[in-house]
């Protein structure tokens, strides 16, 4: 990986930590899982280009790679989660150009990010769209709407990551209403699908850079929730509780 990502990546995820920290906030189980594939996406984002946040839970790790890209101020990190702020739990409408939807409804990022593609096709212009999901969303039936409507329409400029961390708000995927894997599940599809390791930044940008094949691009990223807290990886209470001051040490080195 590039010294550049590899130092982005530590910055948003020392940062993220130290947001999450300070506003006692929970859902730091899920922006620590898809961080490294936000990170990769920020790096060739173009200025024309979109990005959907379909998990919107997971606007921690949103906010804090926008804002290591110049993409949202840095000082509006300091009002995440609190009142009167510009940054709340689920990314913001109508505030910066480059959140373009709220989203945290699951399953309804997946359209609004197809229909995004289907504009820039029609244009004809130089432009791509990422959508980031998480798995447990693909329980609903509006995002296998959205996967029929791209893989039909050959969108071959949306390119779509799913965070596959095996958890969603009330247990395991595999539990609750299993589709896992979910790439198996998708293989009857139109579709370009590869499966990386989540954590590895240089497999998550040879999977990016892959030349277009004419198909919707799925990034399948096998991650782990809370990944790097101790105590708080692959378990649900990553999913709510508020990081404590040890876990924050322990997950930073002790560093502020």
């Amino acid at each position: 990986m590039s010294n550049t990502l590899a130092e982005d990546y530590q910055w948003c995820r020392h940062r993220l930590l130290s947001l999450h920290a300070g506003a006692k906030s929970g859902h730091i189980g899920g922006d620590l899982s898809c961080l490294p594939g936000l990170c990769a996406v920020a790096a060739r984002l173009r200025a024309q280009d979109r990005l959907v946040l379909s998990k919107g839970h997971s606007a921690g790790a949103l906010y804090v790679v926008l804002s290591r890209h110049g993409l949202l101020p840095g000082v509006d990190l300091e009002s995440f989660r609190k009142d009167g702020g510009k940054l709340p739990g689920h990314p913001p409408a109508n505030v910066y150009p480059a959140i373009p939807f709220a989203t945290g409804s699951l399953g309804h990022g997946l359209s609004l990010a197809a229909g995004f593609a289907l504009s820039q096709r029609l244009r004809r212009v130089d432009e791509r769209t990422y959508c980031l999901t998480s798995d447990g969303e693909w329980q609903e039936g509006s995002t296998w709407e959205a996967l029929i409507f791209a893989a039909h329409r050959k969108l071959s400029n949306l390119i779509v990551l799913v965070d596959h961390n095996g958890w969603q708000a009330f247990g395991r995927t595999a539990e609750v209403a299993s589709m896992d894997p979910l790439w198996e599940r998708m293989a009857g599809f139109d579709l370009d699908m590869t499966v990386v390791d989540g954590r590895d930044l240089d497999a998550i940008t040879t999977a990016l850079d892959t030349a277009p094949s004419g198909r919707p691009r799925f990034i399948f990223l096998r991650t782990v929730k809370g990944d790097g807290v101790p105590g708080m990886e692959d378990t649900l209470e990553s999913h709510y509780l508020p990081l404590t001051k040890e876990q924050f040490e322990q997950a930073t080195g002790g560093g502020e």
